[in-house]
């Protein structure tokens, strides 16, 4: 255990984050999950930009990397496409 009262302090930060980012980036996994196993070309075409807007306020946040949000957003935007064939 910590000695020192800024570092007893940035462990209790440090977790409250941790479990903050966890939230959030588990909600967009869940939704982009949500978004691969759409079939309905419609129903992907209005998940999309609200996933899309969930990772870049994720990379915007440093939650993730800006890089990990664009591929991943490349990655959805192609499964969106398909559906159109």
């Amino acid at each position: 255990m910590a000695n020192h009262k800024s570092s007893i302090k940035r462990i209790r930060q440090t977790n409250a984050r941790r479990l903050h980012n966890r939230y959030y980036a588990k909600t967009a996994r869940n939704a982009m999950r949500d978004l691969r196993a759409t079939e309905d070309q419609n129903e992907a075409q209005t998940l999309f930009p609200k996933v899309c807007s969930m990772l870049d306020k994720l990379a915007k946040k440093h939650i993730i990397h800006k890089n990990k949000a664009g591929n991943l957003k490349s990655k959805l935007a192609k499964h969106v496409n398909s559906l159109a064939k």
